[in-house]
């Protein structure tokens, strides 16, 4: 691609998650998954904000039985029950792909059920129909956060070998019912971030195990074998699957150009390729073997671990981008989340920085790296947004915001990276992943609840619907 504008085949759309959106808190037999048990602070610190990311044992088991705080992961925007009108709207925008994900909890309410939950299941197929119907290719996610909390009480969360097989069951299981339905499978959301939200991506109490680091990394082993098991069966089923692994991007510039901070900040980026040169490389790469090393870090990789990894490779590559970060070797560590803030940058009241230079970066570094098709799967900016007198929302820092991310893809693309879907964050309002808000706003959409659920529910298009709709309608012409 040489010339501006998007080739024909992107798909335009938007993408959400089941945890943050359905409710229907156990309806339909669903079961607890770990996103059940974050609780709303309303005391928190937005700019330093953790996802759960270590729970204990006593603290999920308190939750369990908590009747006076408020979970809004559990009720979401109740999308289980008006994801028709809601899909009706994203497809008056002209949505061609709508991006969602399947709660584990749902299908498997403990995680560990013989036979799957019927209702369960019919939940989304109705789902997938509805989409297919209003011309929305569904982009399937298998796991973004909602591991069953019985994988935790029984399991011990995911360093334990069981839950592999448990959630290789659990993925034929959606690969037979939904072939013909669902092409695009994304298979663990944001692999890479078990630093940053470690309870989520894992499912591990801090005091179920002796040494968290090294079950964390023996987690994400796990995860990368029951990843390859699903791609070995998505080619048994179907030729037509395309199967893929999603990294939140989180490479880095160095904060300086000191050689010490040039230095760290490679080191860093190669500890999130990591996780992708395994699954689009199909081996362990040797920096991180000697990481593992120089840290005292063991997993246990079985030989047949390294074949399957070899023969079972992804299909692409997707990424979700909000804002860049920097390196310093004199203030940080290895930790992937300490960062150092870019005084360059101006920032959102959560602090993440505005950088639509940093995907026209990573989208470029990645496609570099590997020659594989990328996906945008997320991409949005959260704020706060006010209902004016007149009833009308005027969102324009969000449409600035995109509007220069998506030139971006557009100057990506033009040096040849490929791209076959473009997936905006929340196009709907829905509970914020990290700080369990439902003030921190992403959608083109607004839904009128407060961080403690109160209020209508109803839907109010925001300025930007009609901007994306344009976007959309001209092929990204129109920005």
């Amino acid at each position: 691609m040489t010339t501006k504008g998007f080739p024909d085949r992107l798909l335009w759309g938007g993408a959400v998650a089941a945890n943050q959106c359905e409710g229907g808190f156990r309806e339909g037999g669903k079961g607890l998954s770990v996103a059940d048990v974050h609780r709303y602070n309303p005391d928190m610190d937005i700019t330093k904000v953790s996802h759960e990311s270590e729970m204990t044992l006593e603290q999920v088991q308190k939750s369990m039985l908590d009747e006076d705080g408020y979970y809004p992961k559990r009720y979401g925007i109740d999308f289980f029950h008006t994801y028709k009108a809601d899909l009706a709207l994203l497809a008056e925008m002209g949505f061609q792909n709508f991006r969602t994900s399947i709660d584990w909890s749902r299908i498997f309410p403990n995680g560990n059920e013989e036979v799957p939950n019927e209702a369960g299941l019919q939940f989304y197929d109705a789902l997938f129909d509805e989409c297919l119907r209003l011309g929305m290719e569904p982009i399937i996610t298998m796991l973004h956060y909602e591991t069953p909390l019985g994988i935790t009480l029984k399991y011990g969360g995911w360093h334990n070998r069981d839950v592999i097989d448990l959630f290789a069951k659990y993925g034929e299981v959606l690969l037979r019912r939904y072939q013909g339905k669902v092409k695009y499978w994304i298979v663990i959301n944001q692999i890479n971030l078990v630093h940053y939200e470690s309870f989520n991506s894992v499912a591990i109490c801090a005091d179920q195990v002796e040494n968290l680091e090294q079950a964390k990394f023996q987690a994400i082993h796990n995860q990368f074998i029951a990843s390859a098991k699903i791609v070995e069966k998505a080619r048994e089923i179907s030729e037509d699957f395309q199967i893929g692994t999603m990294l939140a991007d989180c490479t880095s510039y160095p904060y300086s150009c000191e050689p010490e901070d040039v230095i760290m900040t490679m080191r860093r980026n190669r500890m999130q390729y990591y996780f992708s040169d395994v699954q689009l490389r199909g081996e362990y790469p040797t920096y991180i073997t000697r990481y593992f090393d120089d840290n005292n870090i063991k997993l246990n990789i079985l030989p047949e671990d390294i074949v399957l990894l070899k023969a079972n490779t992804m299909d692409f590559l997707a990424l979700s981008y909000y804002y860049s970060q920097t390196i310093s070797a004199k203030k940080n560590t290895m930790n992937p989340a300490d960062t150092t803030p870019n005084p360059n940058l101006k920032a959102n009241p959560w602090g993440w920085s505005i950088d639509p230079l940093g995907l026209y970066n990573c989208l470029n570094q990645y496609y570099d790296r590997y020659q594989v098709p990328l996906m945008i799967a997320e991409n949005g900016f959260g704020m706060y947004d006010k209902i004016e007198e007149n009833g009308k929302i005027y969102d324009d820092y969000r449409i600035a915001y995109l509007s220069a991310h998506i030139e971006q893809m557009q100057e990506a693309m033009r040096d040849g990276v490929e791209i076959f879907a473009y997936c905006a964050w929340g196009p709907i309002d829905i509970v914020s992943c990290s700080s369990a808000e439902m003030e921190k706003r992403y959608g083109f959409i607004y839904v009128d609840l407060d961080n403690m659920g109160e209020g209508t529910g109803k839907r109010i298009k925001k300025k930007s619907f009609d901007w994306y709709k344009e976007v959309i309608a001209s092929n990204g012409l129109k920005l």
